[in-house]
């Protein structure tokens, strides 16, 4: 018995031995190249170098307006410019402003009356990205044009409804008006 006891103690070591190999991993049954990806960066370098043509064709045609190119990769002018405040939104700051979107035509795509006066929690909101950034760039009572390339208007998705994927927009933008987050103050 003791014989068979001792037999079975060898397996039982042998099998624990043997199960505590290694596993190799399973290799993937097809592996992709990465052909997608580079494509699609391909294919988004020349969108942007299109758009950013057109843009700088407007620009060029309107040398009277000083355009400044932003470091996020859009242009703007000041049609009215505040010099006597200082002070920009800043995020939480509560921003009110009217739009008007138009196409890199000059064909109006939304109004101010269709759009009506926005309030806007800065940084806090969902808004374009474009609008989000520049914002940030004014003073109350500033009105600015910015020209945006799509992927800082509303991307390959569009808006839904008038905006089509990758469709760059020019955005009239008049900061009425901003204040700090009431939150804020009563901390």
């Amino acid at each position: 018995m003791s014989k068979i006891k001792s037999i079975t103690l060898l397996f039982l070591v042998l099998a624990v031995i043997i199960s505590c190999k290694q596993q190799q991993a399973r290799r993937p049954i097809s592996q992709s190249s990465g052909t997608f990806l580079s494509e699609s960066a391909e294919r988004n370098k020349k969108l942007i170098k299109g758009e950013e043509g057109k843009i700088d064709s407007i620009i060029k045609s309107n040398p009277k307006i000083k355009y400044i190119a932003s470091s996020k990769g859009y242009w703007y002018h000041y049609e009215t410019k505040n010099e006597t405040d200082t002070l920009r939104p800043k995020k939480g700051d509560v921003a009110n402003f009217v739009y008007e979107v138009k196409d890199l035509n000059g064909n109006v795509i939304y109004s101010e009356v269709e759009l009506k006066p926005q309030t806007y929690v800065v940084d806090k909101q969902n808004i374009m990205m474009g609008l989000r950034n520049g914002i940030k760039l004014m003073r109350k009572t500033e009105k600015v044009t910015f020209l945006f390339p799509s992927h800082m208007a509303f991307g390959y998705h569009g808006d839904n409804k008038k905006i089509g994927t990758n469709e760059p927009l020019i955005c009239t933008v008049t900061l009425t008006d901003f204040k700090p987050d009431s939150k804020l103050i009563t901390e």
